[in-house]
């Protein structure tokens, strides 16, 4: 599950690939690096494509393919997942590693940061080992100047022995030179004499015995010197990678197995063995990288990180980190609440005007009554509903969400929350791809892939639904305002009901540990795995992109997955408002059977059953509350919450249905793309019937509790 060649697509790319290049002479490239060092703003800018860039570590979990034209003359740009090394540490590492080594790249761009060079370098060793068809783009080079680093970029090519390129690939400076290295290279004209990594004499030794018969088995398809290497190692992933590219397994072949024997016989005699061998050739990069970092770069007097690291004192202290952390989301919300009333409102009335002048269009056509009554009172109010609902506050709170994410702060949000789901049994990464749900569930969900265990992931997964997405946003923001912040002073009220939904949102948070933690001692047990969290540096934040990307990459495609879905929605609620069972309708019969459990929970029939058919895109819950007690054949809007408040209280509500409407909008299934995701990634129904279950069990057992609690104390 997780992260593989199917999932991402990496076989299948390769296929594409083969297939273009047949007849054609596009050259393929492959962009590989560090993650955080700007990798895909460098593919963004030489492509066009607006691949979302984050700045946290694993953003990018699978590759993206693009198109760039340079001298007349086209390449294919792959931008593989970030990682650290190409020894298959992680699922990341494996694709990473995979696609340079057997992914047909005509050149590879190794995109490091200048302002950490020296930490970078071992990922370009590392390629180097495998191609010499490689260019090393130094990025970021306008930050390394600001905190006083010099790097001699003609002595670091020199010593490398493969062009260096210094760049700035958020204002495109470099890259034309860039360019002109990779058409270079891809074209066989530039003269590369890459750094041979020399190690102790006893492993030159053990690699010379296996070489010379791995030379003749692959043909020169690849570096028989790394093959012999990796031979030694013994590493799994890579024989399984290897046999697939030659098209036959190396072990199989006469003689070669009882040569590595004998090596790793020379070898364990000089007292190395699996483990130290892997060790020394880490060590030996780990110090070249060292070595030429010295030679190369040099630091002004000044400490050259001293201003993030005197912020990053107060964001991420024991005392000051989780309040700013809240702080913040506080203000985020307040402005998604403040800002989307009017914008909101504006659409919705321009929505429903345009649905008149629709209907003025069928009756002109003479369109049967009730095929008008299926599509624009059916389909389109739909439509029009999730989309007046939904745009508004994903247009600013995507913006909003990606500017902290620009800016370098979610890697220390998950930092101060690393603890809490440490004392979990959960994958500290867990907290990145919670605030990946704030936006979408679906993405959370696939942003799950960036932890490397299997078991952990899962956790993850299943648990990502206790985050409330954007579309649950509306249905929690109204009833905090209809029922909690009406008496509050004007001014305040924004305010009011941000602090209440940072609370609904924290009493997620804690069931996402709660759960992850009953199930790391239940269903799912294992030995919690360690990870390293890079902290990025704080970087000025292009407004401009963030805008541009933020609208084109999260707002429109989630509002597009969300419209799909809405649709079809569209229908099975028209028909279960408009086909009658006797004197009653499918919808009134159904909410019928489900009221006694209903109210068990705090809510009533019509209630869950809005729940239930809202599972396409939890943004229709409302409106299909709306045309239940109204008894309507179509969805229907109040233009004020004020309208809507006074029809809930007249069916029945009061402040402890409100409070569980919340619990259960905040704790029930995924929508229908969460689900369908979450099949994808762990290609099993088993565990998405899991996350189906769990968190609807929860939710349940929490408003039961709660409704009837009060009930025993009197409070309604």
């Amino acid at each position: 599950m997780g992260l593989t060649n199917q999932s991402t697509g990496t076989s299948m790319l390769t296929e594409e690939l083969k297939i273009q290049l047949s007849d054609s002479e596009d050259k393929i490239v492959a962009l590989a690096g560090n993650p955080n060092v700007g990798k895909s703003t460098v593919f963004n800018s030489l492509t066009g494509l607006k691949q979302h860039t984050g700045n946290w570590p694993g953003k990018t979990v699978s590759n993206a393919q693009g198109r760039c034209k340079h001298r007349g003359k086209n390449f294919i740009m792959v931008d593989v997942p970030g990682t650290y090394s190409l020894m298959a540490n992680s699922v990341e590492e494996q694709v990473a590693r995979d696609f340079v080594c057997f992914g047909y790249p005509d050149a590879t761009i190794v995109v490091t940061d200048a302002t950490c060079l020296e930490r970078n370098l071992n990922l370009v060793l590392q390629t180097i080992e495998i191609t010499d068809k490689i260019v090393v783009c130094v990025n970021l080079v306008d930050e390394a100047k600001r905190k006083k680093i010099k790097i001699n970029y003609d002595k670091l090519s020199n010593i490398l022995g493969v062009p260096v390129i210094p760049t700035i690939a958020r204002s495109d400076k470099g890259l034309c030179r860039l360019m002109d290295s990779v058409h270079n290279v891809a074209h066989g004209s530039a003269d590369a004499d890459p750094i041979k990594i020399i190690y102790d004499d006893a492993i030159e030794e053990a690699i010379e015995m296996v070489q010379s018969k791995v030379h003749n088995l692959v043909q020169g398809k690849i570096s028989s010197r790394w093959v012999a290497l990796k031979l030694l190692d013994g590493e799994p992933s890579l024989l399984v990678s290897l046999g697939k590219h030659l098209g036959f397994d190396l072990l199989n072949s006469t003689g070669l197995t009882k040569i590595i024997e004998n090596a790793r016989n020379y070898l364990f005699e000089r007292g190395i063995d699996g483990e130290q061998l892997r060790d020394r050739i880490v060590l030996k990069l780990v110090s070249t990288a060292e070595e030429i970092s010295k030679q190369t770069v040099t630091f002004g007097k000044e400490e050259y990180n001293n201003t993030d690291r005197k912020i990053d004192r107060i964001l991420t202290s024991r005392t000051w980190g989780i309040p700013i952390m809240l702080a913040l989301l506080a203000i985020v919300f307040w402005l998604t609440i403040t800002g989307a009333n009017i914008p909101s409102q504006m659409l919705s009335s321009l929505l429903f005007w345009f649905e008149g002048r629709l209907t003025v269009f069928f009756t002109w056509l003479n369109m049967p009554g009730f095929i008008h009554s299926l599509l624009i009172e059916g389909v389109y109010r739909t439509i029009a509903w999730v989309v007046s609902v939904m745009l508004p506050p994903m247009a600013i709170f995507f913006p909003l969400f990606t500017l902290l994410e620009d800016l370098g702060y979610l890697p220390r949000i998950a930092f101060n929350l690393d603890n809490f789901f440490k004392k979990a049994c959960a994958h500290g990464k867990q907290a990145l791809t919670m605030c990946m749900g704030f936006g979408c569930n679906a993405a959370g969900v696939i942003g799950c892939r960036i932890i490397d265990s299997p078991r952990e992931r899962l956790i993850a997964i299943i648990t990502n639904n206790f985050v409330p997405c954007n579309g649950r946003f509306p249905i929690l923001i109204s009833i905090i305002t209809m029922f909690f912040a009406a008496g509050i002073v004007s001014p305040f009220r924004s305010l009011f009901s941000a602090l209440i939904l940072i609370g609904v949102i924290m009493l997620g948070v804690v069931m996402t540990l709660f759960i992850s933690k009953i199930l790391s001692k239940t269903i799912l047990k294992g030995i919690p795995s360690s990870f390293t969290l890079e902290m990025p540096p704080y970087r000025k934040p292009q407004v401009g992109k963030i805008i541009v990307r933020s609208v084109f990459d999260r707002t429109l495609f989630v509002l597009g997955r969300a419209v799909a879905i809405a649709a079809p929605a569209g229908i099975v609620i028209w028909v279960m408002a408009n086909i009658y069972i006797g004197d009653i309708t499918l919808l009134t019969h159904s909410a019928g059977i489900l009221d006694p459990f209903a109210k068990l929970i705090g809510m009533d029939g019509y209630i869950l059953m809005a729940f239930i058919l809202g599972f396409p895109a939890n943004e229709i819950v409302v409106p299909i509350i709306i045309m239940s007690y109204l008894s309507k054949s179509s969805m229907m809007e109040f233009k004020t919450l004020h309208e809507l408040k006074e029809l809930l209280v007249l069916n029945g509500w009061n402040w402890i249905t409100a409070v569980c409407v919340m619990i259960f909008s905040l704790m029930h299934w995924p929508c229908g793309t969460t689900c369908w995701t979450i099949n994808k990634e762990t290609r099993s129904l088993k565990w998405t019937f899991a996350s189906i279950i769990i968190p609807t069990a929860t939710g349940i057992i929490i408003c039961f509790i709660i409704a009837n609690l009060a009930r025993l104390l009197s409070l309604i």
